[in-house]
């Protein structure tokens, strides 16, 4: 299949698979993680609409406009997303951060993503809920430190893990096996 793709378009494109939707979630974190307001915002639609915490930003300026409040508070901001599940044009994530204040006190954000695209791979709706945690000092690793950026020609999987991703992913595996239904009876 041969689709023809359309300007401004953002791939990949929905519907996705298992590898295009991780792939839309690591380009996202990787964005993020630039904490470039003007570049995140591309991946949006111009009438993209937003629920973070209490604010509800609709149009990619006022994106840029939570944005920019967002990282003038949350310093030293490093992120980490995960595909939790996907269905044609949509993908859940969740995702942890951390990050400072300005009096130097840290913190680690817990939570999840809803996304909806349009056809041309663009966000159109974003509905985050987040739970913060304090931490106390600095992390020693850096909860987002990633060997490589994305256009990297190492692939994905081979991207060295921190150990809080490696403690995330032997999480996951556990509360997957002891819910799997031939482990119900």
């Amino acid at each position: 299949m041969n689709q023809m793709i359309q300007p401004g378009a953002r791939p990949p494109l929905p519907p996705f698979t298992r590898e295009s939707a991780v792939q839309k979630v690591r380009m996202a974190e990787d964005a993020w993680n630039t904490r470039d307001p003007e570049r995140v915002s591309l991946a949006y639609t111009e009438d993209s609409r937003w629920r973070n915490r209490a604010e509800f930003p609709v149009g990619r300026a006022e994106i840029v406009s939570f944005l920019r409040r967002k990282w003038e508070r949350e310093l030293e901001y490093r992120l980490i997303k995960e595909l939790w599940a996907f269905a044609e044009n949509r993908i859940a994530v969740r995702f942890a951060y951390e990050w400072r204040d300005a009096a130097g006190n840290w913190f680690r954000s817990h939570g999840n993503e809803n996304w909806e695209f349009d056809e041309r791979g663009l966000m159109r709706l974003r509905f985050s809920s987040i739970n913060d945690q304090p931490i106390g000092e600095r992390p020693e690793v850096p909860l987002a430190a990633r060997a490589s950026p994305l256009g990297s020609p190492e692939p994905v999987e081979s991207r060295p893990l921190t150990r809080a991703r490696e403690a995330r992913r032997s999480l996951s595996c556990h509360i997957i096996l002891r819910r799997s239904p031939s482990r119900r009876r």
